[in-house]
């Protein structure tokens, strides 16, 4: 059977949500976004691949139980594009944007929206409540 497009765009959002902000790995941004990719929220980082990798890095350095879970997908296919609202939790054991460590569990919601071309995720928007203790 033949993937749709929306489909095949669920199925990459799933796929980096899975690999970075479930598990934290870095290396996703390496297999999935494009050479060319901007990060237009990149909260002072820089906004290409390897800012998103630091980000991605200074996460869970700082909350190394960091999990997310995707509450919902919004897909546009007309502009290849994938809304995602999501859930997550961690316990802050190093520094974060400037925070020392805590040693309490936050829980914090988001959404992000990406960009997909020919397979790649080309643009990031992000906004997420920064966390609260709980």
């Amino acid at each position: 059977m033949t993937e749709t497009p929306a489909e095949r765009l669920r199925a990459i959002a799933l796929h980096w949500m899975e690999e970075g902000w479930q598990k934290g790995n870095a290396t996703i941004v390496d297999e999935l976004h494009a050479e060319d990719f901007v990060d237009h929220d990149s909260a002072g980082r820089a906004g290409d691949r390897e800012g998103f990798k630091e980000g991605i890095r200074a996460l869970y350095a700082a909350f190394p139980d960091f999990y997310a879970t995707t509450e919902g997908l919004v897909i546009d296919v007309t502009t290849g594009s994938v809304a995602v609202r999501w859930s997550a939790t961690g316990t802050q054991r190093g520094t974060f944007m400037g925070v020392p460590p805590t040693g309490k569990r936050f829980t914090f919601v988001g959404i992000e929206i990406i960009r997909i071309e020919d397979d790649r995720i080309v643009e990031r928007w992000g906004q997420w409540d920064g966390g609260s203790p709980g």
